[in-house]
């Protein structure tokens, strides 16, 4: 099917023997038995659903784990100068935020230090530390980089530093030399390791720390920071992940944490946190110092129980949040989509010198949402070209930066799967053209563009019943999405645009009452001009989900496409 958007919708392919023996073994509905086979749930995801797992430290016997613990405490006995360096993202916020916050609590000297991705650029680099080893730090620790740091911890060991890497991105033969190196793709011994964000593998470790230096530091109180990273990070909701989510939010009272208690209270929210909260508002306003040259902000907040630091650092970060907002918007306007499409085969590629650096992530997962292909954008970046690249499930571009390191056509860089960023001199872009398209049509990838949705329902099968069904699977995230439906025959019978970006819609269906939608950033979009004016019988591709305001719970459709 052909939606007004121009995208391909087909309903996701199972197999129904497979269904009908999770069904008889589990003692399942249809419908939690058809989506268990359609996200491949292995044994224990499907004893999850109704059993609440408690979160338990997967890496205590861990022998990276051990060495990097003991590491760290025999610093800490000598009361040496520890460097923290993160990333400047939200990952990299929060682990560094929780090394601080526990380095506070003990009273070890220490200092922190998020790269400015203008001045210092990307990650670890030897440059960065020639000026930081003027601070004096006996250890280093890099937390969400310094996988691929081989010169710098080399640099580190001549001056006498030791050093030790927390990092979960893809990672270069030979690794450094550190002293101790955490990074689950070093050795897979468990994949579902390799679906952890650098904080939460920070937050294991300082389990590890506290238990053996018998810390009184309440390490569970900022949970909600792995949290956080897991899903700024898109990291896969599923396994380890999942008993995350499922804890925190159960467990977490905003009036604990100051500082996302005053960001709520600036727009006047009043209710319990939920993971869209963490990924559409908390998780963009934390990022924003990283994106626009103020890279500590979010770690500066995030550290602090100082109401005055947490009240100048929020205001700071919403205001930089909100002109980054502008200034996107701006871009997005610019885009020929229809040039792009055009000029480009199976990865997008978008150079645009004009684009801010610490924004070409941000359009390149719009992008990637748009064309449902991966996307790099490429812009300036002082003598040298810097991107960023926002990839599918089916095509792994931190793998990607691999390759092209070894081929020596990009300086640096790093990622994972879905996410990467990486330099590169002027001129090897033609190189870096040619080379990713033929990477890509080496790996034989299939992109019909089709997107599927989960299945057909009828609007008047939409209710609570139904909808605690579905919360059943939650909570959602990447490679465990909230279902999308096919709904046939509804009618719509008011429309109105919300915060000028925004359109509100009430439908009806031909059996039951009327039933509150949204269609997020659809303004300006051939998908909204239809919300707003089409008043025939239509077909919705939609989400089901609970919207929760000043406590209370309503049924509401996520509008994401219609069929005529």
């Amino acid at each position: 099917m052909i939606s007004i958007t121009g995208k391909k919708w087909v309903q996701q392919k199972i197999n129904k023997n497979l269904v009908d023996k999770v069904k008889q073994d589990y003692d399942l509905t249809d419908f939690l038995s058809n989506f268990i086979v359609s996200r491949n749930y292995d044994p224990s995801e499907i004893f999850s659903i109704n059993n609440n797992q408690k979160l338990s430290n997967i890496f205590i016997k861990d022998f990276d784990f051990q060495k990097a613990s003991s590491i760290f405490t025999d610093s800490i006995k000598k009361k040496e100068n520890i460097c923290i360096l993160g990333d400047y993202d939200v990952d990299g916020s929060c682990a560094t935020s929780l090394l601080v916050r526990y380095l506070n609590h003990i009273n070890q000297p220490h200092f922190f230090y998020i790269p400015d991705r203008v001045v210092d650029g990307y990650g670890a680099s030897k440059k960065l530390f020639q000026k930081l080893i003027l601070k004096k730090p006996k250890l280093v620790i890099m937390v969400d980089c310094g996988s691929n740091s081989n010169d710098t911890v080399d640099f580190l060991r001549q001056n006498n530093i030791k050093s030790i890497i927390i990092d979960h991105h893809e990672i270069n033969s030979p690794y450094p030399k550190s002293d101790a190196l955490i990074n689950p793709k070093k050795k897979i011994i468990k994949k579902e390791h390799t679906i952890l964000c650098a904080t939460t593998l920070t937050y294991f470790l300082l389990d590890i720390l506290i238990k053996k230096n018998k810390s009184n530091f309440k390490l569970s109180k900022f949970l909600i920071y792995v949290l956080l990273a897991t899903i700024c990070d898109v990291m896969p909701l599923r396994k380890i992940n999942k008993i995350i989510a499922i804890n925190t939010i159960r467990d977490f009272n905003i009036k604990d944490n100051a500082a996302f208690d005053f960001i709520f209270n600036q727009y006047d929210i009043k209710k319990k946190i939920y993971l869209e909260d963490l990924g559409f508002l908390i998780g963009p306003i934390i990022n924003a110092g990283g994106r626009l040259n103020y890279s500590n902000y979010g770690v500066e907040l995030l550290s602090s129980d100082n109401q005055e630091i947490i009240k100048k650092r929020s205001i700071n970060l919403i205001d930089l949040n909100n002109k980054r907002k502008k200034i996107e918007q701006n871009i997005l306007n610019s885009l020929d989509f229809e040039k792009i499409k055009k000029e480009n085969k199976n990865v997008i590629i978008y150079h645009d010198n004009n684009i801010h650096e610490g924004l070409i992530g941000i359009i390149a997962a719009r992008l990637k949402d748009h064309f449902n292909k991966p996307s790099i954008v490429i812009t300036k970046s002082n003598n040298y070209l810097k991107a960023s690249a926002r990839s599918t499930s089916s095509y792994n571009v931190g793998h990607l930066i691999k390759l092209l390191i070894d081929k020596k056509i990009i300086e640096n860089g790093g990622g994972h799967n879905l996410a990467a960023g990486f330099s590169f001199k002027k001129k090897n872009i033609y190189l870096l053209r040619s080379f990713i398209e033929k990477d890509f049509s080496k790996k034989n990838i299939n992109l019909d563009n089709s997107i599927k949705y989960d299945s057909e329902i009828s609007a008047s099968a939409i209710n609570s019943q139904f909808l605690n069904e579905i919360s059943k699977l939650g909570p959602f995230g990447n490679e465990n999405l909230l279902p999308i439906f096919f709904i046939k025959n509804v009618k719509i019978i008011k429309s109105e645009i919300i915060k000028e970006k925004h359109i509100s819609v009430l439908i009806k269906p031909n059996i039951g009452p009327s039933i509150k939608s949204i269609c997020f950033n659809s303004v300006n979009s051939k998908l909204g001009e239809y919300l707003l004016s089409y008043k025939k019988e239509i077909n919705l591709i939609a989400q089901i989900h609970q919207n929760f305001w000043n406590n209370k719970k309503t049924i509401q459709l996520n509008i994401k496409d219609l069929i005529l």
